[in-house]
């Protein structure tokens, strides 16, 4: 299966280093590019893109409103959103987050780690970069208070549909541990935790396992913790 990539960035220069990498994959293959939001959400949908690697910062309409508009579309809902920012704690990267983005990757990252990340949001399975969004997450909340008054009461009511054990699985989830690792000390099999994972995400309204870890956090079921 070939993961079909759109290319969302206001720089040529970026976007053809991008495509040569992609393209050079035998698994991959890039089927369009978007120099502003508008156009990231039109060719997802026309060139029915797996995954977007979106620019947070593009004239126009910016990668946040891109990223809403692609997550707000039903027919778009297998559509991953990756941002790419040159900054290591940015708010619009956790506003992204929040508006269905599955995660996020420093342009300085290796060759490597972008493929990987590629892998990753298309598998659907996990969190891309988890530690780090996890930590980009809690020193963003941290900075805007952990009160009551600052987290989603809607989001904190509904936390109480889920069983204990979902409720485990979503802070270890939040924690940005795998299904692999969480099964390992859960004691559980993996299977079983990907089942608690897909409930939580259904029973929250989450898009992705990328919004669960702000769910947990929003909701107050994790605090956050700045090193």
């Amino acid at each position: 299966m070939t993961i079909r990539v759109l290319l969302a960035d206001d720089q040529a220069l970026l976007r053809s280093a991008f495509k040569v990498l992609v393209d050079s994959e035998p698994d991959m293959e890039v089927v369009g590019e978007a120099s502003d939001g508008a156009e990231a959400a039109r060719l997802a949908a026309e060139r029915r893109a797996d995954v977007v690697l979106m620019d947070i910062r593009m004239p126009g309409t910016d990668g946040l409103a891109a990223t809403r508009l692609i997550s707000a579309d039903p027919a778009l809902a297998h559509v991953r959103v990756v941002i790419l920012t040159t900054f290591e704690v940015d708010d619009y990267v956790v506003q992204s987050l929040r508006a269905g983005a599955s995660g996020f990757l420093g342009k300085g990252s290796e060759p490597d780690e972008l493929l990987a990340a590629i892998r990753v949001a298309a598998g659907g399975e996990a969190l891309l970069s988890p530690t780090a969004t996890k930590g980009l997450i809690a020193r963003f909340l941290a900075q805007e208070g952990t009160g009551e008054e600052n987290r989603a009461p809607a989001r904190a009511e509904r936390l109480r549909s889920l069983t204990g054990r979902e409720r485990e699985v979503l802070v270890q989830v939040a924690g940005g541990h795998s299904n692999d690792e969480i099964a390992e000390r859960l004691a559980v099999s993996p299977l079983t935790v990907k089942t608690h994972v897909n409930r939580a995400m259904a029973k929250l309204g989450a898009r992705d396992r990328a919004q669960l870890v702000v769910i947990a956090y929003e909701s107050g079921l994790v605090r956050p913790r700045v090193e």
